[in-house]
């Protein structure tokens, strides 16, 4: 843990700046929006009810929730983000205010206009002043709430500190997890300390304060202009954070071609929309995904053969076959049976909400089936095969429609449980016993799971067969696990660009795309 926070010691410095920016500025807007909204309200009281109550509601939605639901209106990055986290951070500095004026005894106020001050300095020089402590507890707590939600900003590729988070969740790693959390953690008891010392005596501290704050709204712009000069080709991709981490991600293909390329992180399904709205110019997706062809993406050719085959294919335990007898005989039975136009297309419905994830296993069951399997009746009293699956499309088709297969061929009751965040934390909740079946790829095992040499890895590339014989033997031997054979298509990982920019600068291989980000170098 600690070499790790040593060995990154410089990125996580960046990422506490970007999340104490994140926060920083969406509590100033908040406090600007809603000490008005606040102060508004004490002279409208009828309105009260219904302004808070709607600052409220939005607290309740969901942080995540939020965070998609301006996806289609601001894009991704930190705009989105700081609007939800502006949004957030409303409801204690509204109510706050309000209740803080309307608090103040009446005889204060009687005494006030006795004294003949209009209604602007009964506020500025009376109710505010003495308000403000309890606005200030509200500004307090808006600022605690926003840091945590901040970590969740990472996935729509907003930065801070929910980087790391998320790498951890996705590789299963604990030192990387802490290397994110901590320093959160210590940022919101830091500033929550910092805040309670100038809420003691807000009246004399609050200039300074504030001129604090402005400092740290105005440090991240600068050091993000510092820092983009040295992007000279203007180029910027956006990768998930497993690709970003990964070996046989970007570390390996960066190394592999020398290729030297800023990144920012997003949530996998939204590299594809981000690089359609031109928010990053390359990305690493799937080869079988539809919106490759709906979304006019060109595929850079892998011209030095860096990515392996990746063949879906099922995985299980060696014990869960003797448990589920019938189970191996059905799932060999799908050895290339699903082609890799069927896939894409069914990924594309899903993507485009014209299927449910339901209908798209319904459709890839009767392909499959072609009504040869009779439904086999429930067997009572066995426990039920728990199928996963990783969180993209295409894997929670692939579970669902095997949850089907399964029941419909065998009678083996089965349970689902979709989603998971990363390729390590699928793979070790299913080696627990937690998942007993799941839909994993050739190339990810090889590299992942068995890690051979480099020398082996390149006697296998060329043959997709030798790649899921070896793995598949690694695996029996260090793992007890067996790779069925391939379902039959290939999604291998691949760059992709807008057709139209990969044309525009000549671009048809990851080699060009190097000498193209390589003559803004010399």
């Amino acid at each position: 843990m600690v070499e790790f926070l040593k060995e990154n010691v410089g990125e996580i410095g960046e990422q506490a700046i970007e999340h104490l920016w994140l926060s920083g500025i969406s509590i100033f807007l908040s406090c600007v929006a809603g000490i008005s909204l606040g102060l508004a309200l004490t002279r409208n009281q009828k309105f009260a009810g219904f302004f808070i109550g709607v600052t409220g509601v939005m607290q309740t939605i969901p942080s995540l929730a939020m965070l998609g639901f301006f996806i289609p209106f601001l894009g991704i990055g930190k705009l989105p983000a700081i609007v939800a986290l502006f949004l957030y951070a409303l409801l204690p500095i509204v109510r706050n205010t309000y209740t803080g004026i309307q608090n103040i005894d009446a005889n204060i106020r009687e005494a006030a206009m006795a004294m003949g001050m209009t209604r602007y300095q009964l506020l500025a020089k009376v109710e505010f002043p003495l308000a403000l402590p309890v606005i200030f507890a509200g500004i307090r707590t808006a600022t605690v709430i926003n840091v945590g939600v901040a970590t969740l900003c990472a996935l729509i590729g907003a930065g801070g500190l929910g980087e790391f988070i998320f790498r951890g969740i996705t590789l299963n790693s604990t030192p990387m997890i802490l290397a994110g959390a901590i320093p959160a953690s210590i940022l919101a008891i830091s500033l929550d300390y910092g805040l309670s010392l100038v809420q003691k005596n807000v009246r004399k501290r609050l200039w300074p304060f504030i001129a604090g704050m402005a400092i740290v709204i105005g440090i991240y712009p600068a050091w993000s202009i510092l820092n983009q000069s040295d992007n000279k080709a203007g180029l910027v991709a956006g990768f998930n954070s497993e690709f970003m981490n990964r070996t046989d991600g970007w570390p390996g293909l960066s190394e592999a071609y020398d290729l030297q390329l800023p990144a920012v992180e997003l949530e996998i399904t939204l590299m594809y929309e981000a690089l359609k709205n031109q928010e990053v110019d390359v990305i690493a997706g799937f080869t079988t995904d539809g919106r490759i062809q709906s979304y006019n993406l060109r595929v850079l050719e892998d011209d030095l053969h860096y990515f392996p085959p990746y063949y879906a294919a099922p995985i299980v335990k060696l014990e869960t076959l003797k448990e589920y007898p019938l189970l191996e005989a059905s799932l060999t039975q799908l050895d290339g049976k699903i082609p890799k136009e069927l896939i894409a297309y069914l990924n594309l419905k899903v993507d485009q909400h014209e299927f449910s994830i339901e209908q798209a296993a319904d459709s890839l069951l009767s392909s499959v089936t072609k009504g040869v399997f009779a439904k086999n009746p429930a067997l009572p009293g066995k426990e039920k095969l728990v199928i996963g699956s990783k969180a993209f499309t295409e894997s929670y088709i692939l579970a669902t429609f095997l949850s089907e297969y399964v029941e419909t061929t065998t009678g083996y009751p089965t349970d689902l449980k979709l989603g998971f965040g990363g390729t390590k934390l699928l793979f070790d909740a299913f080696l627990s016993g937690d998942i007993k079946l799941y839909p994993e790829y050739t190339g990810t095992a090889l590299l992942v799971f068995v890690q051979p040499s480099k020398t082996v890895i390149d006697s296998l590339l060329q043959s997709p067969e030798k790649i899921h014989t070896f793995t598949n033997s690694e695996l029996k031997e260090d793992f007890g696990v067996v790779m069925l054979p391939s379902f039959g298509f290939n999604n291998t990982t691949a760059l992709m660009m807008r057709e139209e920019l990969a044309d525009q600068l000549g671009i048809v291989t990851i080699s060009d795309l190097k000498n193209y980000i390589i003559r803004f170098d010399q």
